[in-house]
């Protein structure tokens, strides 16, 4: 492989670890619900606010938990095209 080929490699390596490490969080239902994603679309933790949610109203909170997991992955997702987009010309070069 150039020289070239190697260091473009390394590059995306090092996003695909950064977003590793990206954490993109999302509250629904006023604060009852909160979803954190990572970088790689892989949900993180899910949080219930009890004080906030009405246990007799089940079809309220999972649609608050549906909202928080949509939306936390197409913020992800935007999070993860961001960082991958400059390095995604170069990957023609590379035979992939």
């Amino acid at each position: 492989m150039a020289f070239d080929q190697v260091k473009m490699l390394a590059k995306l390596q090092k996003a695909q670890k950064d977003l590793k490490k990206e954490i993109i969080e999302v509250v629904a239902g006023d604060g009852a619900v909160t979803v954190q994603i990572t970088g790689e679309l892989k949900i993180k933790n899910v949080s219930l606010n009890p004080e906030l949610i009405d246990f007799e109203d089940i079809e309220e909170l999972e649609h608050w938990i549906e909202i928080a997991v949509r939306d936390g992955l197409a913020k992800a997702q935007e999070v993860a095209a961001e960082k991958m987009k400059p390095l995604m010309g170069g990957l023609g070069n590379l035979g992939l």
